[in-house]
């Protein structure tokens, strides 16, 4: 292929913006091709570039304990847009890393426009692409156009897998009531630009959370098309199926009462606790972290006012939900994510089989990269396995599941960057030291894998 060739890249969510970034960034010419606001989506609002439509938070920054933190060094290491965008616009969030939604989409999109090797065709590509575009990335993201996802399933004979992302409700600060809720952040952790008072805090009590779960369960609920076949990502489900699963279940998930103290009665533990997080920059508007919703819109504001210290809640945007449709990546794509079917067909982003913004983000570094390789006639080889990025592409393309001697990957489903994915250590105690106390091995470990994927993503990078 010649070098004068562009890279297509049809959509300019996360993933695309970030592959038409690196690309660009290795000296390929780019076009980019985003369907709106030609075309709309059920759940995107503007026509900017990596718009965020569910939660603002790219969740943990921690790189040495957590995965995703680790995740995003490996990602600013490898010069990420998303990540600057990401770093320039951040708020308080404890412990994570959250954004400006709009600020954040704003700097992705002009740096995009205003680059020399990168152009914007405000176009649907519906079906497969033409013929002659011989070096496409396909990041069309979980609201890939029907007419394309069609085409893309007619030529590899495979079903579609698909699950419904929720969308959280987001409140006006000032109709917050500031005399029942308190600002603290878990454990008082301070993350990225944050004072570890970063989330406002609504508490309840036993008999509240009991009505509260009754509600949810009692509520009408959006209906979808043989929506009980649909298989939820369990790190998205919709709160009442949380709450359908079990009286407890939402104690135990994004109502956890721990690690807060409530200072207007600090020697009563709150039953239940809901936890408001900063969404813009002016801190005016907050969204309600974990509460992703099927409801019915009409009943959606009248239970959570249910909730102490939302009584007057005022809502910017209610909860929803979007389709994600995503691949049977370990099967139909290989290890440069191209097509086995149609090798021309690059994929990346949440369509692979991702969950999560930076997990997507991250399949268009190596999608970008390795496309700008094959314009220069060359091979990008993938990240080593140890790394963050590594470990993704391994659980996509199907690395993990050979290794085990599984012959299929009927039962693929999306995954966050998380520990499990990554080589095994072996930490030994320090010398002289006795048996390990509480979670020290467990720090030490995770210490030890972080260090070995930042040292040996160095080469790659």
């Amino acid at each position: 292929m010649s070098s004068s060739e562009p890279i297509h890249i049809i959509g300019g969510g996360l993933a695309g913006s970030e592959a038409a970034w690196q690309a660009a960034q290795a000296g390929a010419r780019v076009i980019v091709h985003e369907m709106r606001p030609v075309r709309a989506t059920d759940a995107h609002q503007t026509e900017s570039l990596a718009e965020l439509v569910c939660s603002n938070s790219f969740r943990s920054d921690d790189h040495e304990q957590n995965a995703v933190g680790l995740l995003h060094e490996e990602m600013r290491r490898c010069g990420s847009l998303i990540m600057q965008a990401a770093d320039q616009h951040k708020l308080p969030a404890g412990g994570a890393l959250a954004v400006d939604r709009h600020g954040f989409s704003a700097e992705v999109t002009k740096a995009i426009e205003s680059h020399p090797n990168i152009s914007i065709e405000r176009e649907e590509v519906a079906g497969l692409p033409p013929a002659d575009w011989r070096n496409v990335i396909v990041a069309t993201g979980p609201l890939t156009s029907p007419a394309l996802a069609e085409a893309v399933l007619e030529l590899t004979g495979e079903d579609a897998l698909a699950f419904f992302d929720a969308i959280a409700p987001i409140v006006h600060y000032d109709s917050i009531n500031q005399d029942i809720v308190w600002a603290q952040s878990r454990y008082d952790k301070a993350g990225p630009g944050g004072t570890g008072a970063d989330y406002l805090n609504c508490p309840m009590d036993q008999e509240q959370y009991n009505r509260f779960v009754d509600a949810l369960i009692e509520a009408p609920l959006h209906e979808f098309k043989d929506w009980e076949k649909v298989p939820y990502f369990d790190g998205c489900l919709p709160i009442e199926v949380m709450a359908e699963r079990g009286r407890e279940t939402l104690r135990h998930g994004p109502m956890k009462p721990v690690g807060l103290t409530n200072p207007r009665n600090p020697t009563v533990k709150p039953y239940a606790i809901v936890q408001l997080r900063q969404d813009n920059a002016l801190g005016t508007l907050w969204n309600m972290v974990g509460f992703q919703t099927k409801m019915r819109y009409g009943i959606q504001a009248e239970i959570f006012r249910m909730i102490p210290g939302l009584e007057n809640a005022q809502f910017a945007r209610l909860g929803g939900l979007h389709r994600n449709t995503f691949l049977n990546s370990p099967k139909v794509l290989g290890a440069d994510l191209k097509l086995k079917a149609d090798p021309r067909l690059r994929f990346a982003g949440q369509v692979t089989g991702v969950e999560g913004y930076v997990e997507s983000a991250a399949i268009g570094l190596l999608a970008g990269r390795m496309a700008a390789a094959e314009a220069r006639g060359e091979q990008l080889p993938p990240p080593p396995i140890t790394t963050a990025l590594g470990a993704l592409l391994g659980h996509i393309t199907g690395g993990h599941l050979e290794a085990e001697g599984y012959s299929g990957a009927r039962s693929f489903q999306p995954m966050n960057v998380n520990f499990g994915l990554f080589p095994e250590v072996t930490v030994t105690k320090p010398e002289g030291a006795g048996r390990w106390r509480g979670n020290d091995k467990v720090i030490a470990k995770r210490r030890m894998i972080t260090a070995r994927a930042l040292d040996d993503l160095k080469s790659w990078a």
